[in-house]
């Protein structure tokens, strides 16, 4: 349920979702916070080419800050999805002020080392990733499901308007006063944050069911992610852009203190150049979008960053590089845009932070990856040896996964179904009796075997998705019509939960083999709760 007020007359349009005041507010603050973010970019990349100029320890600052999501994404999104995450993101940005302003002390006071850098700015990863799968899966609560995509969108361009006005006014402070000056902006800019949260009364439906424990849901959000086929090309398609475009912003320091002998502003103008080009590309991609498809759309922006790569490594004019890093930013928000709408339309409520947690582990994966890759092979060879390796990275991602198309938004009605009858519960007393197992008899015709076995493998995806620990289909051998499908839940308070996981979407798949059942037949649906011998 949505917790703000909303204008009379709806909008049908790219700027509609702001109709919704606590989106909109939030928006706005997110786009300080995020000023706040990129000035701190700038100011954590420019102090390490002044603490060393290896290539390596410059890569490792993009390493630290990405790193810790190997450890914390999945946690983080199970955390989002069964906690209340208003008060949780408080605490996480409460702990990303406090480390901005140890840095800012600690670098006022010039006690910074490489080791000390990268440590605060793997703190600053921390709260990253706290934050991302909560910050991300709110916005399905505060905007109406048609609009979702629009407010994925101006997520976005938030972003962005943030990376062209970041990078330039801490291009200036870096000049003027140091970096120390951007930490501390970037301190300041979480209040912003905090004070829409903390005044922000979200309202949620109580749940009958007590909350999932934290290793099952990070178990049921992982599984989700590897039994949805529609998910996963989105994630491969996000690992193959990320890992040869991240080489981009890994070695510009480098590119502009190394090799173009440039300034702190230079380097900034260069990252608020991204930024304009993520604005103009960002305007232009409803018009795009209504005539080509998300996978085109991806082919065609990958192919324009690899070109952006190339140039890196052959150019060394600020001038030819200006318009170039805006094309780079237009291609970078086509692609991250289309990723995470095809992903976050694709996803039902009660998985989506957990869902979400696994697309920025790969997002952030392939970045701190990237990072280090490039990195090295800058450091035995050169610079424009590494961004050329990148540029035919991508070429190759592009190549093998030309076939992994992304889901089309819409396609499928993710709202729960609430179609399956409720059984009787246990005579006993206590949800957790189990392991449950769940027989479904089917009577099929010989002739229609072939299609119902073909048809009950999506089942069984679905029923995994749902949070089934196991699945299976047998067929009678006294009686070849007689078929038996099972599927286990860990507790009678799984197999409840599982009830209300069901999507319309997921009662097509059933439809589709159901209706291979014999006329007349009635399907019989049994529970059985498994015995646990005790010694």
């Amino acid at each position: 349920m949505r917790s703000e007020t909303v204008t009379s007359d709806p909008a049908a349009s790219a700027w509609s979702p702001l109709r919704h005041s606590t989106f909109r507010w939030l928006w706005i603050a997110s786009i300080a916070s995020n000023i706040g973010t990129w000035m701190h970019e700038v100011g954590a990349g420019w102090l390490m080419t002044s603490l060393s100029a290896n290539p390596i320890a410059v890569a490792l600052v993009q390493v630290a800050g990405a790193a810790p999501m190997f450890l914390l994404a999945l946690p983080s999104g199970a955390l989002a999805d069964v906690i209340d995450k208003r008060r949780y993101l408080l605490a996480v940005q409460l702990w990303m002020a406090a480390t901005a302003l140890t840095l800012t002390l600690l670098t006022a006071a010039g006690l910074v080392t490489v080791p000390l850098l990268l440590a605060m700015t793997a703190c600053m990863g921390i709260g990253t990733a706290l934050m991302m799968p909560a910050w991300s899966a709110l916005t399905p609560e505060l905007v109406d499901k048609a609009e979702l995509p629009a407010a994925i969108a101006l997520s976005s361009v938030g972003i962005n308007v943030a990376r062209a006005i970041g990078p330039a006014i801490a291009g200036v402070l870096v000049s003027l006063s140091g970096p120390w000056l951007t930490f501390a902006l970037n301190a300041v800019s979480f209040l912003a944050v905090m004070a829409v949260l903390f005044f922000w009364k979200r309202q949620v439906e109580p749940s009958v069911l007590p909350a999932e424990r934290l290793v099952g849901a990070m178990r049921a959000g992982l599984v989700f992610s590897l039994e949805s086929p529609p998910l996963k090309r989105a994630l491969a398609r996000t690992f193959a852009f990320f890992l040869g475009a991240s080489a981009g912003m890994a070695l510009l320091p480098l590119l502009v203190r190394g090799e173009m002998q440039g300034s702190a502003m230079d380097f900034g103008l260069l990252l608020g150049s991204v930024g304009v080009g993520a604005l103009a590309g960002a305007a232009a991609l409803p018009a795009i979008r209504s005539r080509i498809s998300s996978h085109l759309l991806v082919i065609v922006a990958s192919l324009i960053y690899a070109g952006v790569l190339a140039a890196l490594a052959l150019l060394r004019d600020l001038i030819w590089l200006v318009p170039i890093m805006a094309c780079s930013g237009a291609a970078w928000i086509a692609v991250l845009s289309s990723l995470q709408i095809a992903v976050q339309t694709a996803v039902p409520s009660w998985v989506r932070a957990r869902v979400l947690s696994v697309y920025i582990l790969v997002f952030f994966g392939s970045m701190a990856a990237g990072g280090v890759l490039w990195g090295a092979v800058a450091s035995h060879y050169d610079i424009g040896f590494a961004l050329l390796c990148a540029s035919a990275t991508l070429i190759a991602g592009i190549l093998v996964t030309l076939r992994l198309t992304l889901p089309v938004t819409e396609a499928e009605d993710i709202t729960p179904s609430l179609h399956w009858p409720m059984p009787s519960p246990p005579k006993e007393e206590g949800n957790d009796r189990g392991p449950v197992m769940v027989t479904l008899e089917y009577s099929i015709n010989l002739a229609d075997a072939e299609p119902f076995t073909r048809a009950m493998q999506e089942v069984r995806a679905m029923r995994r998705r749902s949070g089934a620990l196991t699945w299976g289909l047998v067929q009678n051998t006294e009686n070849p019509d007689n078929w038996l499908e099972f599927f286990i839940d860990g507790s009678w308070l799984e197999h409840m939960r599982h009830h209300g996981r069901v999507t319309k979407a997921d009662q097509r798949i059933e439809s589709a083999a159901r209706r291979f059942q014999q006329p007349g037949v009635e399907l019989v649906i049994k529970h059985h709760l498994m015995y646990v011998a005790r010694r």
